[in-house]
């Protein structure tokens, strides 16, 4: 590391060139240097892997394992293409534009391209547990992905999450929020997975947008109607989601990166951390 720190995690690029999303994806693999084939790793995937390079990732990591504040976690950042808004999103359905149209392929990718590519290339025959998380819509996107294959899946971390993704415009006269944000229908269609557990992060300037005018901005009202219908679904408010609102964070990366210590002591710090 730059100030001559021995590094207990290191870092390597790779350029995975995948069928599905026809183009190659950009890998950061950050693995604990303890890791041997004999190890049981955890598996954390991150939309939006440019972001992680962005906040100092390695370090913020690094410190965090060092300082004996979390375990050892296989983190895999996964950066964007150009089509983004395509390719993350709601798989089964696409929003009021159209967008999305690609976020079933980018699923098969997960499945089908990554996670092979990443159990052959560190020899890993399998994760003790696996997570995913993203930031905005990659936050979306994780989320998706997770709920529909709960039974892959322990974890998700949502910041500043698209909660507000809808398949009708706002300002249609039929528009009705409970009815058409789409990850909120999800999850009231859809079935309960007791093992897994949700963090949300959101921040008091991730936006001004306010559709009901009830002095809430949005992004707020949507994670915690989405967290309500986590609750009614038989999800624990205490046990199983974590919500950080923080005080004058926007929806930028300087913000996630004050967030992102307190998601990985959430789910994979030691014994008497505290968050």
């Amino acid at each position: 590391m730059a100030d001559g720190k021995v590094s207990v995690i290191k870092v390597e690029q790779h350029l995975l060139h995948s069928d599905n999303l026809n183009r190659v994806v950009k890998v950061d693999c950050y693995l604990p240097s303890s890791y041997t084939k004999a190890s049981l790793l955890n598996l954390l995937l991150i939309n939006d892997g440019q972001d992680l390079v962005k906040m100092g990732f390695e370090h913020m990591l690094d410190d965090l394992i060092t300082g004996e504040q979390v375990g050892d976690i296989f983190c895999v950042g996964l950066h964007c293409s150009a089509d983004r808004k395509n390719e993350y999103g709601t798989a089964k359905v696409l929003d009021y534009k159209g967008r999305g149209a690609k976020a079933f392929l980018y699923t098969k990718f997960i499945f089908q391209e990554l996670i092979p590519f990443l159990k052959k290339t560190y020899s890993i025959e399998s994760f003790r547990e696996k997570a995913f998380a993203g930031f905005s819509l990659g936050g979306l996107c994780a989320l998706d992905i997770v709920w529909n294959y709960a039974h892959e899946f322990t974890r998700v971390g949502v910041f500043s999450g698209s909660l507000w993704w809808r398949n009708m415009d706002q300002e249609d006269e039929d528009f009705d929020e409970n009815e058409h944000r789409i990850m909120h229908r999800q999850v009231r269609e859809g079935g309960y997975a007791s093992w897994l557990r949700f963090f949300f992060e959101v921040g008091t300037l991730d936006e001004t947008a306010d559709r009901n005018n009830n002095g809430v901005i949005d992004a707020i009202d949507d994670t915690v109607s989405l967290i309500e219908e986590l609750a009614k679904k038989g999800y624990n408010p205490i046990t199983d989601i974590h919500y950080l609102e923080l005080k004058d964070g926007r929806h930028d990366v300087p913000t996630w990166a004050r967030a992102f210590p307190d998601f990985l002591k959430w789910g994979w710090g030691r014994e008497g951390v505290s968050l």
